[in-house]
């Protein structure tokens, strides 16, 4: 009876270890998507309206964008946290109303340094008219609940996006779900780039955490099997 209770408990880690490595391979599969999806729409860049941005039905999709409007006198939001050429910043967001839009988007004008954080940095309201640029879901925040603070100059800084309650801080009833990359030829803001998997694992590092994770399935099965024989060697009612 208690060699049955031994197996079963070690299947029954082996399973929650292989479940893991399941769930990897699975982001794996989801990013691989996400990155060939984003290369053939930047590869393209055929326009889609502004608008686009809030449409419900691509709302995880990746669309090329053009259009004109104007940034709104709201605070810039500030992701915190965000890894570039390995140094630590932030990415600078700006409200943007596409010309005929009811719901503003977020802009990311681009990434920069934070060499004190007593001092965050940020970038002016721009005069930009006309935008353009990949639009695409809003930074993963992975298990973390978001969280928006009101910096002493009135800009927000957030852990990561969307947060609930960032609307009304900028003075917004509502904001498009998906945000705009600029395209980084658009001559504005801070470091610009189009990677859509900024400070997230690679579809590579997943894998290699379910080879790990099967691994260690595979372990506790072989130790459960070999603790089971020598007992059976010592136990003469085996």
């Amino acid at each position: 009876m208690k060699r049955l209770r031994w197996w079963l408990l070690a299947i029954a880690v082996a399973a929650l270890f292989a479940t893991l490595g399941m769930w990897q391979l699975g982001r794996a599969q989801q990013k691989r998507a996400m990155l060939e999806q984003a290369r053939a729409t930047i590869a393209a860049q055929v326009p889609l309206a502004l608008s686009a941005a809030s449409a419900p039905a691509h709302l995880s999709t990746y669309d090329w964008v053009a259009g004109s409007g104007r940034f709104l006198p709201t605070p810039a939001v500030l992701l915190d946290s965000q890894v570039h050429g390995g140094h630590v910043g932030v990415r600078v967001y700006r409200v943007f109303l596409a010309d005929g839009a009811t719901s503003p988007l977020l802009v990311d004008l681009g990434w920069l340094p934070v060499l004190d954080r007593r001092h965050m940095p940020t970038l002016p309201l721009p005069e930009l008219r006309e935008v353009r640029g990949l639009l695409m879901p809003p930074p993963s925040h992975g298990l973390m609940a978001p969280i928006a603070t009101r910096l002493p100059d009135g800009d927000v800084l957030a852990t990561a996006l969307p947060v609930k309650e960032l609307p009304a801080m900028l003075g917004q009833t509502t904001l498009a779900p998906r945000v705009l990359r600029l395209d980084p030829a658009v001559p504005i803001g801070g470091e610009r780039d189009l990677d859509v998997l900024p400070n997230t694992m690679p579809p590579e590092r997943h894998i290699a955490y379910a080879v790990q994770w099967f691994a260690m399935a595979a372990t506790v099965l072989i130790l459960a099997l070999l603790l089971n024989r020598r007992s059976r060697r010592h136990d003469p009612d085996a």
